[in-house]
């Protein structure tokens, strides 16, 4: 990825609190017959210095089959985005432009076929996104026999984390009059994610 210097994150405390708040990712391998693709919500899990991002695909997913762990993937965590106005700018004769803050994350993958270990994946995704409804579901509201049906039918995957490539653009090579005015213009839209954007550029953009 092309990360000028104004836009690199290299703080591994921030980026790992990125990669958990938008986990739902983009997880790419380059396998014999070309790129793939899944779409799916993960885990990041520290141990010390290692870094693992965990989830689980269907078994009907060839995707799985090219994980031997040792083929690099790649794990894409796209955070906020949105349109940037020249006009919100203080200064002038500038042009359009993006902002936008994403994480990628490199590393093999292995597959974790062991029930327990599946087993473990869904329930703590579960009640990652479960947590505060009301009322809530859980594994236990099945049928223990189609629990485990269903269970059978996935795979877990675990990528460990070899490096990383943090992107946060947020307009850091332009005065702190422009990012403000940039906040202001973002706030002002009727858009939620430039809302999204705006209150990221508070945290990190410096403003």
């Amino acid at each position: 990825m092309y990360i000028p210097a104004h836009f690199r994150v290299d703080d591994r405390e921030v980026i790992a609190s990125f990669m958990r708040q938008f986990d739902f990712v983009a997880l790419v391998t380059n396998g014999p017959a070309g790129l793939m693709a899944t779409h799916l919500p993960v885990l990041i899990r520290e141990a010390g210095d290692d870094l693992r991002i965990v989830g689980h695909l269907a078994r009907g997913n060839p995707h799985w089959r090219m994980m031997d762990g040792q083929l690099e993937s790649m794990a894409i965590f796209q955070g906020p985005h949105s349109y940037v106005s020249p006009t919100w700018y203080a200064s002038s004769g500038a042009v359009p432009t993006w902002n936008y803050a994403v994480v990628h994350a490199y590393g093999p993958v292995r597959v974790r076929e062991d029930a327990g270990f599946v087993a473990d994946v869904v329930e703590e995704l579960t009640r990652r996104y479960e947590e505060g409804r009301e009322p809530g579901w859980s594994p236990e509201t099945l049928d223990p026999d189609s629990y485990q049906k269903l269970l059978g039918a996935i795979v877990a995957v675990e990528m460990t984390v070899t490096r990383c490539e943090a992107k946060f653009k947020l307009g850091q090579n332009r005065s702190v009059e422009d990012r403000a005015g940039t906040v202001g213009g973002l706030t002002r839209e009727a858009s939620a994610t430039a809302h999204d954007m705006a209150s990221f550029m508070k945290l990190y953009g410096g403003v």
